[in-house]
């Protein structure tokens, strides 16, 4: 219990300076050379919305709090619990933004924001292919040895792989996999960068 809060903990504190990445547009562990591949387009609008909604909500039931006549305290708790919220939403944009997978000349580099990332030596990586889901119910999931990393319930690239490698899951539970479904704006470029010799020309957002 206490490796899983501290985690979280680290999750928080990432994903803060995320968010002050995100304001200064600058990507996290990018090397120079690299290509980027990003994969935060699809979920941008539905977040959007989330956000809009929770801070009309916000506004709301604290004017409601207010013409109801209750206490400050309690005003103050379910206030920061709303802000909580538009924080987190925040910081899911902001990682997603600022944490884009990677691929160099040594490896794939696939992550979910600061809540997950799996780094894949290119010389593992058997095959890659496009193609995949559109009803993935979970960001991370592990069954029967394949990895899928998912946004907004979707998964458009598929990696086989030569060897397992090891993965840790957000909360740290470790497992290995054989094969990897994820997700990418632009698959086609992961698929070219990773059947030439060389990372394909680096693509800014």
């Amino acid at each position: 219990m206490v490796r899983v809060v501290l985690r979280i903990l680290t999750f928080e504190l990432a994903g803060l300076a995320a968010i002050g990445m995100w304001a200064l547009r600058r990507k996290h562990g990018v090397p120079r050379g690299a290509t980027v591949v990003t994969y935060a387009k699809e979920q941008a609008f539905v977040l959007t919305l989330f956000a809009f909604a929770m801070a009309v909500e916000t506004l709301v039931v604290d004017l409601l709090l207010v013409a109801l006549g209750v206490p400050a305290w309690l005003r103050v708790a379910v206030l920061a619990g709303d802000l909580y919220g538009l924080l987190f939403v925040a910081v899911m944009a902001a990682g997603c933004a600022t944490r884009p997978h990677v691929v160099t000349r040594d490896d794939l580099h696939i992550r979910y924001g600061v809540y997950f990332g799996v780094r894949v030596p290119r010389d593992l990586i058997a095959a890659v292919r496009a193609g995949g889901s559109f009803n993935e119910d979970s960001m991370v999931t592990v069954r029967d040895g394949r990895l899928t990393v998912a946004v907004a319930s979707r998964v458009n690239v598929m990696v086989e792989l030569a060897e397992p490698v090891t993965v840790v899951r957000p909360l740290g539970r470790r497992a290995e996999v054989t094969s990897i479904r994820f997700f990418a704006d632009s698959p086609e470029t992961v698929m070219a960068a990773l059947r030439s010799g060389e990372p394909a020309q680096h693509q800014h957002p």
